[in-house]
């Protein structure tokens, strides 16, 4: 070890505090001194392979040149400026820019600064529309398993993940219903969809009138394991809420900008929810930034001559220039590079790899859907905090791959930019793994 990597972890540890971590007994931190592409070159000249595309923000690529210019050219002309009274071109070509691409109806554009408050933004805006329009709307529908970020709006939506118990006395009440994951030869999906939409037909004939809206990850549950439902699930939800005046909230904080195969899981799904949640890949992993956007109808009825129906929430760096020429310069590259050509050989990639492990013995539940695939190591603590999640993440990386396990549950979702070459490394060391390690 270089004396630069061994200072830097000592520091680290004296003055460091890491996410999603038991400081006491997580080994050192890694170093890292630069990333390219989807390589990251530790600070002790080692490398490894990003295949998570670091906690799933970056998409085109580590310090994509294009996207790294476009900072630096905003930053010569202005880095920040408060959006209220104000605004400036980046924000307003990122607006109308996102109004193109999105479904149809979604088309008012509020800013905000990572996941968790994109999420807090589109509960307040459904909460509040139904006030100002005179409705007693207060109760929020989420699914079993879903997360939403680690803000107190954003765990109430998300405590069935399991994440939160600690803060069980700061969250509000949510109502919830089950999740219908599937995975390949899945035989019992529309029995378990059936089940699902009777209990929600019983929900919204008892509660629809004061259901203000549903909250979901559409096709994918990311932090509870990447589980995927079908988009038939959503479509029927999506119907029966709109029959009962519900909105209906898709959190695509993780699912949008490429990630399920279409740029965005509602396109996908062919359902065009009320108010859709963007983050992560919105910049390319460079900067912090979300958006919530919602239709024509939800924003005239924040509209009055008196602030009392105005929405009253806002962040300091709202809008950041900065983080605005980011997004645009990363929309632009799923045209000039062909990105949604990319993501489908790296969907077929994983199929073919996925179906090799058809029959192993220590795999169960098979999945797949856009540059994301999963699989579950067969353990007797299932779980998050399966003993099997370490023991995985050490061998990978002393294979020279980020690859990070949820428990048991052994994923990919590498940036775009993964060569084949890379991916089969990625999938060959996950072949040894579930050989060895169970």
């Amino acid at each position: 070890m270089s004396n630069e990597h061994d200072e830097l972890v000592k520091l680290d540890r004296r003055h460091v505090w890491h996410p999603y971590t038991q400081e006491q007994t997580a080994p050192p931190p890694i170093p890292i001194a630069s990333a390219k592409g989807a390589v990251l070159h530790g600070v002790d000249g080692r490398e490894y392979l990003d295949m998570i595309s670091s906690w799933w923000v970056t998409s085109h690529g580590h310090a994509h040149p294009a996207v790294a210019k476009a900072i630096a050219d905003q930053a010569q002309r202005m880095e920040q400026l408060i959006f209220a009274g104000f605004t400036h071109p980046p924000a307003v070509q990122l607006a109308t820019r996102l109004a193109k691409v999105l479904p149809d109806g979604l088309s008012r554009v509020f800013f905000s600064d990572n996941g968790s408050t994109a999420v807090e933004v589109g509960m307040k805006m459904a909460c509040q529309y139904a006030l100002n329009r005179g409705e007693q709307r207060t109760r929020f529908l989420t699914f079993e398993g879903g997360y939403h970020g680690d803000t107190v709006g954003a765990m109430s939506a998300g405590r069935s993940s399991g994440f939160f118990d600690a803060f069980e006395s700061m969250m509000f009440q949510v109502d919830t219903l089950p999740f219908p994951e599937t995975w390949e030869g899945d035989e019992q999906v529309e029995q378990k969809e059936r089940a699902i939409f009777e209990k929600l037909d019983r929900y919204l004939e008892a509660h629809g009138q004061q259901c203000a809206a549903a909250l979901i990850e559409p096709l994918i549950q990311g932090a509870s394991g990447m589980r995927i439902c079908r988009p038939a699930f959503l479509r029927g939800v999506a119907a029966r809420l709109k029959q009962a005046g519900a909105l209906l909230i898709f959190d695509e904080v993780m699912t949008g900008f490429g990630r399920t195969g279409a740029l965005f899981a509602s396109q996908r799904s062919q359902v065009t929810p009320d108010i859709i949640c963007l983050s992560k890949g919105l910049t390319s992993g460079f900067l912090p930034m979300s958006v919530t956007v919602c239709g024509e109808p939800i924003y005239e009825a924040f509209l009055d001559d008196t602030f009392d129906r105005a929405f009253a929430h806002g962040h300091s760096f709202t809008a950041n220039p900065l983080g605005c020429a980011a997004a645009l310069a990363s929309l632009a590259l799923f045209e000039t590079e062909r990105t949604l050509e990319k993501i489908a050989v790296i969907e077929a990639t994983h199929r073919e790899r996925l179906a090799q492990l058809a029959e192993h013995p220590n795999v169960r539940h098979r999945r797949l859907c856009g540059s994301i695939a999963a699989l579950d190591v067969v353990v007797k603590d299932a779980g998050y905090t399966s003993q099997v999640g370490p023991k995985l993440k050490a061998f990978f990386l002393e294979q020279g791959l980020l690859i990070r396990p949820l428990g048991h549950v052994v994923y990919l979702m590498p940036p775009y930019c993964v060569t084949q070459e890379q991916l089969g490394r990625a999938w060959d060391a996950i072949f040894q793994a579930v050989d060895e390690i169970p």
